[in-house]
């Protein structure tokens, strides 16, 4: 059980090679680096695994049925659409886009054991309109599913977009699956007028035992002529958030974790609480933003209605505006309001 916990959640020394590329600010030519090291261990999560209290979650959840999105929005129009866990359909300009797609029934190496979802992903496969882009934050499995990227290349040729060292994983399950990789800062046309960038997020990468920070994890910032887009991939709290606004001029629309948050004590460092989220909505004066990353696995130790309550407790805290800041049900859509001029 300790060995299969520990390739789901990728704990573990490094030897395999992902990317060779040259040293940088971040990467020693072994492993990518925070500028901020993680103090907790291999032995800290033994501790939180073998003495854990989690709440209990539902064996599943009926979401019942759901709409079908429509196949493009022209112009400077923004729908969004929260499909489960941190993947939601992003349109605008003509373009689909899709963050961190995941609809495999587990979020494990694994297709027998590990994290299982406890709800149907709330947009069908089938149902879904051709996908243009695919944005995968980092290697975690809860974010990157092999499966699911395989039927969006297959039946799309979708462009996907990841951090230095993932293209390996890809090739590596199927060397005929083309990818783009990037490193922070860097980015890449998506259609005239509409770029996507490659920004640091405080979080880490590994898919097993042997792969600790090989490859590289991030967030990604969608330009457009209606309004900037931030999707924060899992992260925990830092300043990169007001970086990213002074960079970017602030935001119409960010995608922020809420969940997955608990014990505080080993979550705090790369995963950020739905009171950190409300903080990190205003340090990238986002104009609306939507909490995902949770509902769907029970990866960690809170009941799964939490978050959502302690984000609507932290809003009113904070005096945020009614509606500014929601979550949504599994297929459940929001056309969100053009961003007002500074």
């Amino acid at each position: 059980m300790a060995i299969a916990l520990v390739a789901v959640l990728g704990l573990g020394s490094c030897s395999t090679v992902y990317y060779d590329g040259p040293t940088s600010d971040h990467f020693n030519g072994k492993v990518f680096l925070n500028p901020v090291p993680r103090q907790e261990g291999f032995l800290d999560f033994l501790k939180w695994r073998f003495g854990r209290d989690p709440a209990p979650w539902p064996e599943w959840v009926d979401i019942g049925p759901t709409a079908k999105p429509p196949a493009r929005i022209e112009g400077d129009d923004l729908r969004v659409t929260f499909v489960n866990h941190a993947t939601v359909l992003i349109q605008t300009r003509g373009l689909n886009i899709l963050t961190d797609p995941h609809w495999s029934e587990r979020a494990s190496p694994f297709s027998f054991y590990g994290p299982k979802r406890v709800h149907a992903p709330g947009v069908a496969f089938e149902d879904l309109p051709k996908i243009d882009a695919v944005l995968v934050s980092h290697n975690h499995y809860d974010h990157f599913d092999l499966k699911t990227l395989q039927r969006l290349y297959d039946r799309d040729r979708a462009r996907i977009f990841f951090g230095l060292g993932n293209d390996a994983v890809l090739a590596k399950y199927r060397s005929d699956l083309k990818s783009e990789i990037l490193d922070w800062q860097g980015g890449a046309d998506l259609a005239p007028g509409v770029r996507v960038h490659f920004q640091y997020a405080k979080h880490w990468s590994a898919r097993g035992l042997f792969d600790r920070n090989r490859a590289l994890w991030g967030a990604f910032v969608i330009e457009t002529p209606g309004g900037n887009i931030y999707h924060a991939g899992d992260t925990g709290y830092s300043g990169h958030f007001r970086k990213a606004a002074e960079k970017f001029g602030g935001f119409r629309l960010a995608l922020l974790p809420v969940g997955h948050y608990a014990p505080r004590w080993f979550m705090h460092y790369a995963h950020i609480n739905p009171e950190e989220a409300v903080q990190a909505h205003k340090d990238l004066r986002a104009s609306h933003s939507l909490g995902m990353h949770l509902g769907t696995f029970p990866l960690t130790d809170e009941a799964r209605e939490e978050p959502e309550q302690r984000l609507q407790a932290a809003l009113r805290g904070a005096g945020v505006a009614d509606g500014v800041f929601r979550t949504l049900k599994p297929g459940q859509a929001w056309p969100v309001p053009h961003r007002a001029s500074p």
